[in-house]
């Protein structure tokens, strides 16, 4: 019994220390909601500013950008109508779409509606589509990810649906500075508002931009990319405009919707004034508990540098 009760002692000072790690760092830099983050400038792979950095977590529709800079330098012709054929295997999570099993829609437009909708559909339908199939997909965007230097990361589907999914926040300003060179992924990915037109049969379809910021032009935002899974939280990749500079900013894992928002804004001022601000204490909570978690499962510890 002693024994027991010692080992609980101990499991609950390692969670105290977990919570404790992330309140002594925080003056460090911007205190953020989210509890991963990378801060970059572009063409840099060093970072600004890192939280929880190195940590390999779940990465949600973030995917997608490896997804879009798979399929670009494939080199298949963006204007090839492409058939959304029904999933081969059931997706991991929910799956809602209001694309229509059998109508086509040009590549590019495929790619522009998966990264500025998220559209999950679009997704599956570009990988499908790929040389080789499906599976040949996921094994390329593996292997751009080694080539990448992207150690921490792995896929299992060209969506994100998959929980398995899995990124670092230092990772993933890797993949944007990769990204950065492809003027298609920059553009899609900003898109405000869409109509898509499909054929088989003839229909129209509007679509709007996940990421509220690109329709902000004080923010010059030239790639966006949101994402959400329970298991991954709210997560944002962007590049905007800061402090007179153009900064890679990856938020993976925060609370709210509108709480990568705040953090982006945060940031902004933290660069351009040196002010951490400040984060709601529902935020905070959030992100004890979720390092208290990755304590447990063995997961990267705190770190903020």
């Amino acid at each position: 019994m002693t024994g027991t009760i010692g080992k609980l002692k101990s499991g609950a000072l390692l969670l105290l220390l977990m919570v404790l790690v992330t309140t002594v760092h925080a003056g460090t830099g911007p205190n953020l909601a989210s509890v991963n983050a990378a801060v970059a400038r572009v063409g840099d792979d060093n970072l600004v500013f890192g939280k929880n950095a190195d940590r390999q977590v779940p990465i949600a529709s973030v995917t997608k950008l490896m997804t879009a800079l798979v399929v670009l330098e494939s080199g298949e012709p963006l204007d090839e109508p492409l058939t959304f054929h029904e999933r081969h295997t059931p997706a991991a999570n929910n799956a809602y779409t209001r694309i229509r099993v059998d109508s086509t829609l040009p590549r590019s437009e495929v790619i522009r509606i998966a990264l500025m909708s998220s559209e999950n559909f679009a997704a599956y339908t570009l990988a499908s589509n790929h040389p080789g199939g499906y599976d040949v997909f996921v094994q390329a965007m593996n292997e751009k990810a080694r080539a990448l230097g992207m150690s921490g990361t792995r896929f299992v589907d060209p969506t994100g649906l998959s929980a398995l999914n899995v990124s670092t926040a230092s990772d993933l300003v890797r993949l944007v500075n990769a990204v950065l060179k492809h003027p298609e992924i920059r553009e899609y990915s900003t898109t405000g508002y869409y109509r898509a037109h499909f054929r088989n049969p003839r229909y129209s379809l509007s679509f709007g931009n996940t990421n509220p910021l690109v329709h902000r032009d004080s923010w010059g935002v030239e790639l966006s990319k949101t994402g959400y899974l329970s298991e991954a939280g709210r997560c944002l990749v962007m590049v905007s405009d800061m402090n007179g500079e153009k900064i890679v900013t990856v938020l993976l894992d925060s609370l709210g919707t509108r709480s990568p928002l705040g953090d982006s804004g945060r940031i902004k001022r933290w660069l351009d004034t040196g002010e951490p601000g400040s984060v709601a204490k529902a935020a905070r909570r959030y992100e004890q508990e979720k390092n208290a978690a990755y304590a447990v499962a063995g997961n990267a510890p705190s770190t903020v540098n």
